[in-house]
């Protein structure tokens, strides 16, 4: 299990389960679905020095009406925008959320990042902002041919 601040227990957890088909391969137990947690985000990128995201599963919310970010926690009063050392604090924490307009429509067949959607491109550009890269490659649906490469993830 482990502490997971952005984890959606309810109904909109089991939506987007559900449209992810996010369930183990092997036992069929559900996984643990959240929305997009940008510390955790951060603090990959710092220690894994990435220089571009492979944002997977964009289609998976495609008929919401707005879509939420996780950018920050609370923790006790206070405001962590930097990843806790303490598994025990990250327990605590909640998530602080920023809301964006959904796209609510399927882009299952955009092929370049200009077929999307303005919400979609807007919730990618606030993705690579906190993240502080680009966006490298952009899945669109659970097939290979399903994922826009925005530049070559290699060079």
């Amino acid at each position: 299990e482990g502490p997971f601040p952005s984890e959606l227990h309810e109904e909109m957890g089991e939506r987007l389960r559900k449209a992810g088909n996010e369930f183990g391969s092997t036992t069929g137990r559900p996984r643990r679905c959240g929305w997009f947690d940008a510390v955790a985000l951060r603090e990959a990128v710092r220690l894994n020095g990435m220089s571009g995201l492979a944002v997977t599963k964009l289609d998976v919310l495609n008929e919401l009406e707005s879509i939420k970010i996780c950018t920050a926690y609370s923790y006790k009063g206070q405001l962590l925008e930097e990843f806790p050392r303490d598994a025990d604090i990250l327990q605590e924490c909640k998530p602080v959320y920023e809301e964006f307009d959904g796209w609510c429509s399927d882009i299952c067949d955009a092929q370049t990042m200009a077929d999307l959607p303005a919400a979609a491109k807007a919730y990618l550009a606030k993705l690579e902002e906190l993240a502080g890269c680009p966006a490298v490659l952009v899945s669109v649906g659970p097939r290979r041919d399903q994922t826009i490469q925005v530049s070559n993830p290699f060079a």
